[in-house]
């Protein structure tokens, strides 16, 4: 019997034992966003076996109504109850992968495109691993959202009683925990209302169905508490925004980390340093996707830890690629910390281009420059100019100008993907576009 369907024996008996009565089978569209098929139990066996068709032209970025066919082959190893539905009549979440009516991986599938770009460092003979960090915001819930009012007022780090969310942590975290996610540590992050809870470091496609599950975990939890929890990048001005910096790694078959060194003076590996030089030579197209939204870009500006300017460096926390200290006997721990996407993204096509830009610049064994390890906000434009440091893109309209030139990201995504989110994202920018804002009507209206 193979580990699959060793994996589908084990759920068969869990709905069992525990008392599972729904499944919802779960994936995401291109924008990251969760949807899900329930079926009763009763189909699950079947659902494995051969799938659950849906319709795909209503999916955005999926198909068009002339080829809606689709199916949901559900991965038995993302099986899971749900902790906050009841226990009784319980429902359960699994998974799934899109496939074509031909029985092919759908070429649009996030989590397809992610475990395609996972096979390429896989055949040499490498493990891709991400450790994202997810910030999000708790306000109190009202009718209108449009003013949002933090939850607390506490600080960084802070404890009880001005961190008023301890108890919204601690039942997000026993709620991850009984999804079968490891959380390491939660806290209390700069700006009032925000919060982090970070889990395992751990294989790409693991790490990316533990984001997906993070954002409605805590959501749901949220709302058990009468609040409102979102990931949105900048919710509030003239505070810090919601980050998702993205720790990563490659393993060799030996399981052994290639980008420790310790004859280096940041440890790293040649590996390592070249794949930096590849995810520097890309993000300003990669933006597109690691901070897609609008709103991303109110994030990304000088004064709010937030990186802006295209360098790395180890202890300077205003570089865009981090290398975090070094500590005997900690070997395997040497990693790249990504600091630009927000938890806004699609983690599985986050991950997918991150990977593809590092492998590229190991195949081709980029040098990535000098290190940085001043303030580089301080920098002025003669300075940046004369180290060579470029700027991240200062709009959703320009990441879009840059997502279009570059031939990595179109290969990474396939031609099915990268067109229509090139269109998606295009429609919300010209959208946004014409936008009168209130900042608008309040300087202009009277003076004018």
């Amino acid at each position: 019997m193979t580990n699959i369907d060793d994996a589908k024996e084990k759920v068969l008996e869990e709905v069992k034992q525990k008392d599972v009565k729904f499944i919802k089978l779960q994936f995401t569209d291109i924008s990251g966003m969760v949807k899900s098929v329930a079926i009763p139990v009763e189909q699950l066996e079947e659902s494995m076996d051969k799938g659950t068709w849906f319709d795909g032209s209503s999916i955005g970025g999926f198909a068009r109504i002339c080829e809606s066919d689709m199916y949901l082959k559900p991965d038995p190893t993302t099986f899971a109850v749900l902790p906050w539905r009841p226990k009784e009549n319980a429902t359960a979440r699994i998974i799934a992968d899109v496939h074509s009516p031909d029985g092919k991986p759908f070429e649009g599938d996030p989590r397809y495109i992610l475990k395609r770009a996972v096979e390429e460092a896989e055949k040499e003979g490498l493990t891709y691993n991400t450790g994202p960090e997810l910030e999000f915001f708790l306000f109190k819930a009202n009718e209108s959202m449009i003013t949002p009012v933090p939850h607390d007022v506490a600080g960084y780090f802070d404890f009880s009683p001005m961190d008023l969310a301890s108890d919204v942590r601690r039942d997000v975290i026993f709620a991850l925990e009984k999804l079968g996610m490891h959380v390491e540590m939660s806290h209390h992050e700069v700006a009032p209302g925000q919060h982090e809870i970070d889990f395992r470091y751990g294989q790409a496609l693991t790490t990316a169905d533990n984001a997906v599950t993070f954002r409605y975990t805590v959501k749901a939890i949220a709302s058990e508490h009468d609040l409102y929890a979102t990931f949105m990048p900048k919710p509030i001005f003239g505070q810090n925004g919601n980050g998702m910096h993205v720790h990563q790694s490659l393993f060799n078959k030996e399981g052994v980390n290639i980008f420790f060194d310790s004859e280096d003076e940041y440890k790293l590996s040649e590996t390592a340093r070249s794949y930096i030089a590849g995810q520097l030579e890309h993000v300003r197209a990669m933006s597109a996707i690691l901070a897609p939204t609008v709103n991303s870009y109110k994030r990304l500006v000088p004064g709010y830890e937030a990186p802006v300017y295209i360098c790395w460096g180890q202890k300077n926390r205003s570089a865009l690629i981090r290398v975090p200290r070094y500590s005997k006997g900690r070997e395997q721990s040497t990693r790249a910390e990504l600091r630009c996407p927000d938890p806004s993204c699609n983690p599985y096509l986050a991950f997918a281009v991150m990977l593809r830009a590092g492998l590229e610049g190991v195949k081709k064994k980029l040098t990535p420059p000098e290190p940085v390890e001043e303030d580089v906000y301080g920098f002025n434009d003669e300075k940046l100019a004369k180290l060579g440091i470029k700027t991240l893109p200062t709009s959703l309209g320009e990441a879009i100008c840059e997502l279009g030139k570059d031939k990595l990201m179109k290969e990474t995504l396939g031609k099915h993907t990268y067109e229509r989110y090139l269109e998606a994202k295009k429609a919300e920018w010209s959208e946004y576009s014409i936008q009168v804002t209130g900042w608008e009507l309040e300087r202009y209206l009277e003076m004018l």
